[in-house]
């Protein structure tokens, strides 16, 4: 075991609440001796052989509950692919096992704080991966039926074997059939595509950086990043039992076509389209500055759902809340989980909706997201460069260089890119929500890209979400949270804000290719000089630009810090009069007739990373 500080935070708060001898309880205690802890692995049969092996595949739940619970309890479950791949958490933690394959090492702390707490923790290996039987399929059926199947089993509902092959029938007994799924990137993806499926237990889902739609993980309204799933199946399957998965991985492939369209392989992993089947409540946590997952992927989650829901917004890239607010996350999820598993009506679905991070490690709770009093507001480019409500009129032009990304078209643009400007502020704006841009577009050749980004142009202290730790540094010291065993200690390196003084904040961007002007379903050839309208969607975010700032809106073509260039990049005229953002804004916008000089010190931002950990 770890040594370091010992904090024991949380567990000793009142069981009934003062002066009431026989009130109900409010919390959850520590009572369960978390080394005569129950590990077991459970294969449960998903009905599917995507291995094409001839069985019906299996996929490794391996559980740890209360050996001393006299009645059912309820269950906590990461389903994942990454188990014995890559790992878990910022330390990446694998799953171990004794040399009878009984699991040691269950990664995180939700077991070592949980399991005492009257909880059973699942982790599942998705089919494909670790001891699974079966392939991935990045996010679609596959994947979700191999967490979805596992609720079925802890409610009754499918069968459980104590083998991978062969082997006899286990029920879950021990289990209240109520299941709340937690994760982060891949694993809180799995949560929400499982919560899509309207399965009956699934009484809550706390996905944390989690994708909504695989489209929009690979691809942009028609532009495309540059990987795609068949690249991350390889990875996750690299230490699975042995399985052929080339034919999956080929239909992967073939299914994410080069062009960037909107097909029936992301129809079947979009699960904003299903989000009406959503019974669990949603507690969701994401990095305002994930530049891997990126922010669209929880404002159209969020916007879809209608069911209890928490949001958290930190200021940091791709990184879980117990690594940035760890305190004040265990005990939301604590009360949370105490809520929606065990009934404790301890009021935690109230209040605030939202909790914002406003500066480094200072934080702002908020009645709604996107914030009540946020409005959708149009605002136009003009031909002097400034950026308001009035009418435009006019063109302006830039020249596509796949060669130049978002950091130059700030600080220095030249041809590349239009920069159109507020000037300076003289009240806070509140940027809530998710924008979207409508550029009417004449391309001088037969293919084009369109990009844009929302610019807070002022000094700042901020995360810097683009060093490695995105926003985080990692120390030497730890805490503990909850119990350890041999192979299995409860204890965790304590992090602190990596913070950089910038002299402008990118905000928001999106991408887009203007061949997707009519569908994203199907590209059309573009025909030089003839101009086509496309509205495209910029990433969700909550962000206030303080007076004496500015907010700028900036157009180009290819954005070469993210997407793939066109064929033959051109110039691209813009209709002023036909061309604007529609931004969710709370506070008021001046009239501007100016954009201010950016002084020096400029942020460059990195592209972060093509994975999913």
């Amino acid at each position: 075991m770890r040594t370091g500080l010992v904090l024991l935070a949380l567990i000793l708060l009142p069981t009934f609440a003062p002066g009431a001898a026989h009130a109900a309880p409010r919390v959850s205690e520590p009572v369960y001796d978390y080394a005569k802890a129950i590990r077991e692995t459970v294969w449960v049969d998903i009905g599917r052989d995507g291995d094409g092996d001839g069985r019906s595949d299996r996929v490794a739940a391996d559980i740890v509950r209360p050996g001393e619970a006299t009645s059912p309890v309820p269950v906590i479950m990461d389903a994942s692919p990454y188990y014995s791949c890559c790992g878990r958490g910022n330390e990446s933690e694998l799953k171990s096992y004794d040399s009878a394959g009984k699991p040691v090492k269950f990664p995180l702390f939700y077991d070592n704080y949980f399991v005492p707490r009257g909880y059973a923790v699942v982790l599942v290996d998705l089919a494909g991966t670790n001891r699974s039987a079966g392939c991935a399929d990045v996010g679609g059926a596959s994947d979700v039926g191999s967490a979805r199947t596992v609720v079925d089993w802890l409610n009754g509902r499918a069968t459980g074997y104590r083998a991978k092959t062969g082997g006899s029938a286990v029920t879950a007994g021990w289990s209240t059939g109520n299941v709340g799924m937690i994760g982060k990137s891949y694993d809180g993806t799995i949560a929400n595509g499982v919560a899509a499926t309207g399965v009956a237990g699934l009484k809550t889902i706390v996905p944390i950086a989690a994708i909504s739609s695989w489209y929009d993980y690979y691809r942009s309204d028609g532009a495309t990043f540059g990987f795609n799933p068949d690249g991350l199946a390889r990875t996750v399957e690299a230490r699975n039992g042995g399985q052929n998965c080339s034919a999956q991985n080929q239909a992967l492939a073939a299914g994410a076509t080069a062009n960037g369209d909107y097909g029936p392989l992301w129809a079947d992993r979009d699960y904003v389209r299903r989000a009406a089947n959503v019974r669990a409540s949603v507690l969701l946590s994401h990095g305002v500055n994930d530049l891997n997952v990126k922010t669209l992927h929880f404002g159209q989650w969020w916007a879809a759902l209608n069911v209890e829901k928490k949001i958290w917004l930190a200021q940091t890239g791709h990184v879980d809340p117990f690594d940035y607010r760890r305190a004040d996350w265990v005990d939301l999820l604590h009360r949370w989980f105490d809520h929606y598993l065990l009934g404790i009506d301890n009021g935690v679905q109230n209040g605030p909706q939202a909790s914002v991070e406003r500066q480094p490690d200072q934080w702002a709770d908020q009645s709604a997201y996107p914030a009540a009093n946020a409005v959708a507001t149009t605002l136009r480019p003009q031909a002097s460069g400034a950026l308001g409500t009035a009418t435009a009129s006019g063109t302006a032009a830039f020249t596509d260089n796949p060669g130049l990304g978002e950091d130059t078209w700030v600080t220095n643009p030249g041809s590349a890119a239009l920069t159109y400007s507020t000037g300076t502020l003289t009240s806070d704006v509140q940027v809530s929500g998710t924008t979207s841009v409508t550029v009417t577009a004449t391309p001088s050749t037969s293919s084009a890209r369109v990009s844009a980004l929302l610019v807070d142009l002022g000094p700042a202290t901020i995360r810097n979400f683009a060093g490695s730790g995105e926003g985080i540094r990692t120390g030497t010291s730890e805490t503990c949270w909850g119990s350890s065993a041999a192979g299995d200690d409860a204890c965790y390196r304590v992090t602190s804000a990596d913070v950089k003084k910038v002299s402008y904040t990118i905000l928001s961007r999106g991408w887009a290719d203007l061949a997707n002007y009519a569908s994203l379903s199907q590209e059309r050839p573009l025909t030089p000089g003839t101009a086509y309208t496309m509205t495209f969607r910029l990433a969700s975010t909550d962000h206030i630009v303080p007076r004496g700032h500015a907010l700028a809106l900036i157009i180009g073509g290819t954005d070469g810090s993210f997407i793939r260039g066109p064929a033959q990049p051109g110039r691209v005229t813009l209709d002023l009069a036909r061309t604007s953002a529609s931004i969710p804004i709370a506070g008021a916008v001046p009239a501007a007739t100016t954009h201010p000089a950016l002084g020096t010190g400029a942020f460059v931002p990195s592209a972060g990373r093509a994975d999913l950990r």
